[in-house]
């Protein structure tokens, strides 16, 4: 992809979680011509832009949506700048790697990371086949460590210690069709994170990554679109 600024392996590859069944899913950040965003008819920024990388899925946001989102917390944006390693980068995505820590913010995190985690329960709840049950409920377990571990930490870990607990947990909520270890496990999250001190400021800090966006739009002014 044109203007491409960072790309890696996301999802249950990067985590640790992967089967035989799992595809290997990545993410990405481009940055979209500037002129084409002062127009009347700017790109949209409400979908990401989705393409095949070698037959496997790929996500893919304008940097100035995937800035709103990670400002926002929103975990599947996040993840991508705290991977081990990517597949491809260029300064301006090392320089928004570099400014991970800027993003995140005691609330939002929570909020964020929490709501995620409630959304893969009420997906559990709905029922389903027993290996789509137990994907939630490990990326439900997942969730609420990440989010907890941002929270308190300031760092947010994407492959998990050991996926065992992880895999086990999914087949003992697959097995209920009431999902109660999954609300077991949200409840005791939610004591946990009422009880924690976050190290994690009140608000983001913003000007470092108003400096970046407003360089990138600065270098792709007279880019054509791709």
């Amino acid at each position: 992809m044109k203007d491409l600024l960072l790309e890696g392996v996301v999802g249950s590859t990067a985590y640790g979680l992967s089967t035989p069944a799992s595809d290997v899913d990545y993410a990405g950040i481009f940055a979209a011509p500037t002129r084409t965003l002062l127009g009347l008819h700017p790109p949209s920024r409400e979908r990401s832009t989705r393409q095949g990388r070698d037959g496997a899925d790929a996500t893919y946001h304008e940097v100035g949506k995937a800035m709103g989102l990670m400002l926002s917390c929103n975990p599947t944006a996040m993840e991508l700048l705290w991977l081990d390693e990517y597949t491809a980068t260029t300064e301006f995505g090392s320089e928004l790697v570099a400014l991970r820590s800027c993003f995140p913010s005691a609330r939002r995190v929570r909020d964020a990371f929490f709501g995620y985690a409630s959304s893969q329960l009420r997906l559990l709840t709905r029922g389903g086949a027993a290996a789509r049950r137990e994907k939630h409920a490990r990326h439900t377990m997942r969730l609420l460590r990440q989010g907890y571990r941002l929270y308190t930490t300031g760092t947010l870990p994407i492959r998990v210690p050991d996926p065992e607990p992880y895999f086990a947990f999914g087949r003992s909520v697959a097995s209920d069709p009431e999902a109660r270890a999954a609300r077991d496990l949200l409840a005791a999250y939610e004591s946990r994170f009422d009880a924690a001190v976050s190290a994690l400021p009140q608000r983001p800090d913003e000007e470092p990554l108003e400096d970046l966006l407003q360089r990138i739009r600065r270098a792709h002014l007279d880019r054509e679109d791709s």
